[in-house]
This record gives structure tokens, sequence and C-alpha cells, in this order.
């Protein structure tokens, strides 16, 4: 039997909105969205997903704003979805970003936030 897709991810996640700061060298500092994430990445909202395989530093406050992650992660996938909200359609853009080293104390920090925001599926 095929398992379902929330079966199949590796990490723990949270589904929250929340401000992110993203710096990379070769495109300066670019404002972004978190939606969704986990100790292996993040989903960011942004109008211009940065190219695949771009090297970015991702900083971010917890959603209890009680501690900041800051990663240094890859651009590996883009997403452009539409939908309709309310009657209207709208669109989101965004890039998935794979999380390949911490700073700090961070990854702590964000397996203790994952046990504490989880979305149970």
């Amino acid at each position: 039997m095929d398992k379902s897709p929330s079966e199949k991810r590796q990490h723990l996640r949270f589904d929250k909105m929340f401000p992110v700061r993203v710096d990379s060298i070769l495109f300066g500092e670019i404002p972004c969205v978190a939606r969704n994430v986990s100790a292996g990445g993040i989903f960011l909202e942004t109008h211009d997903p940065l190219p695949l395989g771009a090297r970015i530093r991702v900083c971010f406050l917890t959603p209890d704003q009680s501690a900041e992650v800051a990663a240094v992660g890859e651009v590996k996938n883009h997403y452009f979805m539409n939908y309709v909200h309310n009657g209207v359609t709208k669109s989101v853009a965004g890039m998935a970003v794979r999380f390949q080293s911490f700073e700090d104390e961070s990854q702590h920090i964000l397996r203790d936030c994952l046990n504490r925001f989880r979305v149970l599926h």
C-alpha cells in the first residue's frame, strides 16, 4: 500500500506565515514570507524566486518570537500556484529551499520549535 504524502515526509513541519529575511551574495536581500518549515528546509513565498541552485542565508524568528533561526540553504524548486479565494483568482509564487547548515544553536532552536508548533495530519 502506498503511503500518503504526509507519511513520506522525513521531517516534522509546521505551516504558519511569517516574514523571513533572505540574503544572497549574488542577489542581495530579498523579503519573503515563510509558508511551510521543516528541519530540512523551508517554502518561501516571493514574487521573484531566485535561480535554482542559488545559495542563500535564511533568517527568521520562531513563531513565538523567542529566538532567531539562521541557516544556509540552496534553492531546490520553484512553485507558481493559482487559486480562487472568495470568487477572486489569486496566485502565489515561491521557492523551496533545502537547509544545508545552521548557525550557532539554530538547528536545536528549530527542532524545539517544530515539536511545539507542528501541524498534525
